[in-house]
């Protein structure tokens, strides 16, 4: 074969590999980031409250962690101030009941729900959960879940992070962000994803599938590019001073301290009072 031939055919092979590597080595880096709608996590005893005795959870579509679904029952979520109805039950039953909501819908309901890792409901809000079969009232139950990763101890060997730490993470979407103090979960149980409220998403413009990176603090200090319009500087808009009287006299003239004046039609400027704006540097302007 020809010795020519062969060396290219050698350079397009290591090209390639060269680009699956790097294609490899940027698919490593990036962690899928999934919004989380308002749900409802019960307990075996509130099912049967909200459901009826001996009741079980339907699944709808699994989720993307193991073992977890989307149940088919609904349920509505009281406050002092409104109600939101068709919150969705995900399953399996836990063992405390949790009622994750963005700021947004605590608002909406009038409680001051806490900024919470999941699980941690300790003197969280107070909210009330109505089933077909029956209502409960729960005395803390009620959060606003804080942004966390979901890993397998092999994501987290990868990602240089142990569970439990906080990180930063930047989001790629139409408006890139820095979600700050993301918390590492990890378990064998666990699938990569990270998980934002639909508060957090809408302002990050998050729109289908997308991703995130994890950011050292050296990046995360570094100052995002502005906008090419915000660099220009904005252009001050020149404002008239307008005259009311019908006469513009020399007096009227001499106590101008605008540069530029401008008359009506019907206004009578007198000979001493053009004198008068020259010698200032007025410009009287016509309507």
């Amino acid at each position: 074969m020809d010795e020519q031939l062969i060396q290219t055919i050698v350079e397009q092979v290591l090209t390639q590999l060269n680009q699956t590597a790097t294609a490899n080595e940027t698919l490593d880096h990036k962690i899928p980031i999934a919004v989380s709608a308002r749900h409802v996590h019960l307990s075996l005893e509130h099912i049967d409250q909200l459901f009826g005795k001996g009741y079980t959870l339907t699944p709808k579509s699994e989720l993307s962690q193991p073992g977890q679904f989307a149940a088919i029952e609904q349920v509505t979520i009281v406050g002092p101030k409104d109600a939101i109805s068709n919150v969705r039950v995900l399953g399996p039953a836990r063992d405390l009941t949790q009622v994750e909501v963005s700021l947004t819908d605590a608002r909406k309901l009038g409680i001051s729900a806490p900024l919470r890792f999941s699980g941690d409901i300790q003197n969280s809000a107070p909210v009330t959960i109505v089933g077909p079969k029956g209502s409960i009232y729960l005395h803390e139950g009620c959060i606003v879940a804080a942004s966390h990763i979901h890993m397998s101890p092999d994501d987290a060997r990868r990602f240089n992070v142990i569970d439990g730490q906080s990180i930063n993470v930047r989001a790629h979407s139409a408006r890139p962000v820095i979600f700050t103090n993301v918390k590492i979960r990890v378990s064998e149980r666990y699938r990569l994803e990270m998980h934002i409220d639909t508060d957090e998403g809408n302002a990050a413009f998050i729109q289908g599938s997308t991703y995130g990176e994890i950011l050292s603090e050296e990046e995360t200090n570094h100052h995002m590019p502005m906008i090419e319009n915000e660099r220009k500087p904005i252009e001050q808009k020149k404002t008239l001073t307008v005259y009311q009287k019908k006469v513009l006299t020399e007096q009227a003239v001499l106590k101008l301290t605008t540069p530029e004046l401008l008359l009506p039609k019907k206004t009578i400027v007198t000979a001493l009072a053009e004198d008068a704006a020259r010698r200032k540097g007025i410009t009287l302007v016509r309507q």
